[in-house]
């Protein structure tokens, strides 16, 4: 209801009231009418923050995408932790092979994204005075984004996230055979010794469990203690004089 500079100018006195009421109705949403016209017409800091925020969730969610077709990579020379489930036939040129296609997918839409966020920055950002006329492309690429978003999060959660498998065997044994098993051995063997099972499990392939016990370093119970996987994998544990709780 400011028209074109936020004065009202040539708009009927109920205009806006009628028109936030109309609008309210068919969106469902409680809106309310701007306290500052002028404000309104001049910036477009609402749009700019709507837009940041789906540009940060795009940058995180892209960077899960690349985890999940790097852990899925494989299945022969690289990790294939976990497995993706099949969503179309495979590659035109090597018959049986599974691509990530929603995780690419995923990526592809979150740069679409992010690129239509600079567009909203850059329109926003190019208003004179107490004018925007840069608010059409402002509107268009901020309702797509947050269209092909929602639809590309959607897929990715039920075509992909929900058929997720991990291959266990294969975790066990990376986790088993990791020299970063080596720091939690440090406390209880020393620098040297641990320096000296590192050594070992690269030269003979083996786990570090394997070779503390062959080494005669420690006796199972602790080593299952020291060397558990779970604990590893979960946030530290603090007491409460703020000391880190022993394995």
């Amino acid at each position: 209801g400011g028209t074109a500079a936020g004065s009202g100018l040539n708009a009927h006195p109920q205009y806006r009231e009628e028109m936030v009421k109309q609008l309210s109705e068919q969106t469902n949403l409680d809106l309310k009418p701007t306290k500052n016209t002028f404000e309104t017409m001049q910036s477009m800091a609402p749009f700019v923050e709507v837009s940041g925020a789906l540009r940060s969730l795009a940058i995180d969610m892209t960077r899960i995408a690349n985890d999940l077709r790097l852990l899925a990579s494989g299945p022969r020379t690289g990790f294939a932790e976990i497995e993706l489930p099949p969503v179309q036939p495979g590659s035109s040129i090597m018959p049986g092979k599974v691509n990530p296609v929603l995780a690419e997918m995923l990526n592809m839409v979150c740069y679409h994204v992010i690129g239509n966020d600079t567009t909203v920055a850059m329109a926003a950002q190019a208003g004179q005075l107490e004018l925007n006329v840069m608010m059409p492309v402002i509107a268009h690429d901020l309702l797509e984004a947050l269209t092909v978003f929602r639809n590309a999060l959607d897929a990715f959660a039920e075509k992909c996230v929900r058929g997720i498998t991990a291959d266990e065997e294969r975790c066990g044994e990376y986790a088993e055979k990791s020299l970063s098993l080596i720091t939690a051995l440090n406390p209880h063997v020393g620098y040297a010794r641990a320096a000296e099972i590192a050594k070992e499990m690269l030269r003979s392939k083996r786990g570090a469990r394997e070779v503390t016990r062959e080494l005669g370093l420690m006796d199972d119970e602790k080593l299952d203690r020291v060397l558990d996987l779970r604990s590893m994998t979960g946030p530290p544990i603090y007491t409460g004089e703020g000391q880190l709780k022993e394995s």
